[in-house]
């Protein structure tokens, strides 16, 4: 419970279905509302954030999550260390500590850093700048990644990459949801996502919430369904891409990449320019995030692993560009060789 009360307040607010639009960040009066992800879709709760710190920890424990929410959390975050007043530098680290992995941490840091006023207004203002850029930016993701999605498509994802893990409509879910407006998605498969099962609980309640067709499946499921004729596209999200177009992603996108160039069927990724990190030459650069081992080992606060049992859990795993049959980002379809600047 100190823990939790150091994060911030949680407010309860019902069924999320009642609420006009799914969004999972709000800022008002001078406090940063995230959606707890981790108690979705049974509960329901916002959390306040009034300042910097308690933000980096919600980052760093996944009440928000997805690479570009990600990064604009951390923006208000920043916003809120202007106003407190608190030590810019300090602030900057703490929040960058907060997550390894996720490149649009870093380049809503950076972003922030660069400017010459660094006032409570003007900080506040480039954050909400970069809420409404990323928004923007995933509706026009939808839109070029739609032209890749064939007719009557059955179309296979992994994690959540939704209006949950973004500022809005999302970036693979988007391109799903877009196709889907378009009447070309007959029907999307949605990973589970061990271990945290975002697919299962994040991605299925999008989903229902559209009333796009779907089944969830575990991730194990995924080559048998190809085997049997049953995808024609693959699409996926990214945290950080790499100069040669090797991805990290949620674990168990490399497998998918793999089966999918098996299987001859079209792999995507799908993320803003900022996941773009041409400093890196290849995925072998990319920090891996390892997390904690009880999120294998116990389920809903159950222990279901023998006691000491040994845990390797990589929160990512990196998709060689050469598996990659486009990236989609917000300035259009890049295609292979990638040679990303």
């Amino acid at each position: 419970m100190e823990k939790f009360l150091k994060q911030g307040k949680r407010k309860a607010v019902g069924n999320l279905h009642s609420m006009p639009a799914l969004r999972c960040i709000k800022f008002e009066d001078n406090t940063l509302h995230l959606l707890d992800q981790r108690i979705l879709p049974t509960h329901t709760a916002w959390i306040a954030h009034s300042d910097h710190i308690q933000v980096a920890e919600s980052i760093r424990n996944m009440t928000v999550r997805g690479a570009p929410a990600i990064g604009v959390a951390a923006a208000y975050g920043m916003a809120l260390a202007a106003l407190n007043q608190a030590d810019w530098s300090q602030a900057k680290q703490t929040l960058a500590e907060s997550r390894p992995t996720a490149v649009n941490l870093f380049w809503a840091l950076d972003r922030l850093d660069a400017l010459t006023d660094k006032s409570p207004e003007s900080v506040l203002a480039e954050a909400q700048a970069i809420e409404a850029e990323d928004l923007s930016m995933n509706h026009k993701i939808g839109e070029s990644g739609a032209t890749l999605v064939p007719e009557e498509a059955t179309v296979l994802t992994i994690c959540n990459t939704g209006s949950l893990a973004t500022a809005g409509h999302g970036t693979a879910l988007g391109i799903i949801r877009t196709a889907h407006q378009q009447g070309k998605v007959k029907h999307v498969y949605s990973c589970e996502t061990r271990p945290r099962q975002q697919g299962l609980r994040l991605t299925a309640f999008e989903l229902l919430h559209d009333k796009i067709p779907f089944h969830s499946i575990a991730d194990s499921a995924a080559a048998s369904l190809m085997r049997a004729g049953k995808i024609d596209f693959v699409v996926a999200g990214a945290d950080r891409i790499t100069a040669n177009g090797d991805t990290a992603n949620k674990i168990g996108t490399y497998m998918l990449a793999v089966l999918a160039h098996h299987h001859n069927i079209p792999f995507v990724i799908a993320a803003p320019s900022s996941t773009l990190d041409p400093n890196l030459p290849t995925g072998d650069h990319i920090p891996i995030e390892e997390r904690d081992s009880t999120e294998l080992t116990h389920a809903e606060s159950i222990q279901i692993a023998p006691d000491n049992c040994p845990v390797y859990n990589p929160a990512f795993d990196v998709t060689p560009g050469t598996l990659i049959t486009a990236i989609v980002t917000e300035q259009g379809i890049l295609t292979p060789p990638f040679n990303i600047k």
